[in-house]
C-alpha cells in the first residue's frame, strides 16, 4: 500500500486526521516513522503559503506525497488575531493554556457575543512538485471561562451556539464532522484517495 506522510508531530492533530481519514489511515506516516526531524519556518503570509512549505519540504526530503497544514483562530473583536500567529500568541515556549489565558485577557472588556472562527488549511505535495490545496473553517464565539475537557488549543473557549457547547464538549465524533481541520481534510479525501489508488496501479505496472 501506498503512503502519505504528515507533517507534524502535534498529537492533537494527528489524531483526528486519522480518525477523519478512517479508510487511509493505515497508509499515513509520521516524520518520525521515518526519522525525519526536519524543521521548517512558518515564513509565509498566509495559511495556504504556510501549509505548502510545509508539505513541500518533506515531500522533497521523503519522496512520498505529503499533506502539510496550517491553522489559526481570528477572533472579530482583535482585527482576526491570533490568525496566522496562533500557535505562538502568548509567545515562544508557552502552552495552549497559556495562550488561552491570553486572548481571555484580551476579550476581558468585549461583551458577548465575541464572533470569531477557525480556519484550517490542508496542502497536499506530490515529489513531482504538484501541490492542491483545501480549505476548510467553522464559525463560533468566544466564551470567557474554560469549557470540556477534548480537543485541544483554543478548543475549550471556542463556543458553538447551534450545539450550545465549546469545541472542547462536543463528542469526537461530531467535531470529526463539524471543525475547520475536519472540512478542510473532507475536501481533500477525494484528491487523496485518487493519490494512493494511482500510486498502487503504477506500482502494479513496475516489472
Amino acid at each position: 500500500m501506498r503512503k502519505v506522510l504528515v507533517a507534524t508531530n502535534n498529537r492533537g492533530k494527528v489524531r483526528e486526521l486519522a480518525e477523519i481519514f478512517e479508510n487511509l489511515k493505515d497508509s499515513l506516516l509520521l516524520p518520525a516513522d521515518l526519522g525525519l526531524t526536519l524543521q521548517v519556518a512558518e515564513t509565509g503570509q498566509t495559511y495556504a503559503e504556510n501549509a505548502r512549505l510545509k508539505a513541500v519540504a518533506f515531500a522533497r526530503a521523503s519522496g512520498l506525497a505529503c499533506i502539510g497544514d496550517d491553522s489559526g483562530l481570528e477572533v472579530d473583536a482583535l482585527a482576526g488575531a491570533p490568525g496566522l500567529h496562533s500557535a505562538r500568541y502568548a509567545g515562544p515556549g508557552t502552552t495552549d493554556a497559556d495562550r488561552r489565558a491570553k486572548l481571555i485577557r484580551e476579550l476581558r472588556d468585549i461583551h458577548a457575543p465575541r464572533p470569531a472562527r477557525f480556519r484550517c488549511v490542508l496542502a497536499v505535495a506530490r515529489p513531482d512538485g504538484e501541490v492542491r490545496v483545501f480549505e476548510g473553517a467553522c464559525v463560533g464565539e468566544i466564551i470567557l471561562e474554560e469549557r470540556g475537557v477534548n480537543g485541544f488549543g483554543y478548543d475549550p473557549i471556542f463556543y458553538l451556539p447551534e450545539y450550545q457547547r465549546t469545541m472542547a464538549e462536543l463528542p469526537q465524533e461530531v467535531k470529526n464532522r463539524i471543525s475547520h481541520r475536519a472540512r478542510a481534510a473532507q475536501a481533500a479525501l477525494p484528491y487523496l484517495t485518487a493519490l494512493l489508488k494511482l500510486g498502487d496501479a503504477e506500482s502494479s505496472r513496475r516489472p
